[in-house]
């Protein structure tokens, strides 16, 4: 069976709602936040999008723009302190997933550097760029399918009487 062009989603997001957070551990609040993002799924052994996460984090502390081959040494260096295997840091894997936290609005790009937008507050960043320029266009065109359903099967009825 073939796949329409019709059927290719123009966007995709996973929101998944977690119980409040509870411990002080930086990784594990990333990942939860990961997690809830859709970002990483429940179970995934590759996680390293958790520890980009944390070292553009990092950055966004010191004010710092950082490079994608900088940010594998620092994602190697603290997989090594964590124990933690080194599968998915391969700088090819690294970028697809800065061109995920991308999409929905987390980080920028210029000039091959990477960054928390605008150094923000991240919940400035989801809500000035992810909820406004990623889920409410994708709620408003939920609603308007729910519409033209409600629409069609109202004809439908009204033409069977």
């Amino acid at each position: 069976m073939r796949i329409s062009s019709r059927d290719i989603p123009l966007s995709e997001i996973t929101l998944r709602r977690y119980e409040k957070p509870g411990t002080s551990d930086r990784r594990e609040l990333v990942k939860k936040l990961c997690l809830s993002l859709g970002l990483l799924n429940p179970g995934d052994s590759r996680d390293v999008i958790v520890d980009i996460f944390c070292a553009l984090m990092d950055s966004k502390k010191r004010k710092r723009w950082i490079r994608a081959e900088e940010l594998r040494e620092a994602i190697l260096s603290r997989r090594k302190a964590k124990n933690l295997s080194e599968s998915g840091c391969a700088l090819s894997n690294i970028r697809r997933q800065l061109f995920r936290l991308r999409n929905i609005g987390m980080v920028e790009k210029s000039r091959n550097r990477y960054r928390i937008v605008e150094f923000s507050e991240l919940p400035r960043v989801f809500d000035e760029k992810t909820f406004r320029y990623v889920l409410e266009p994708t709620l408003e065109r939920i609603r308007e399918h729910l519409s033209a359903v409600e629409s069609a099967y109202s004809a439908t009825r009204k033409q069977k009487l």
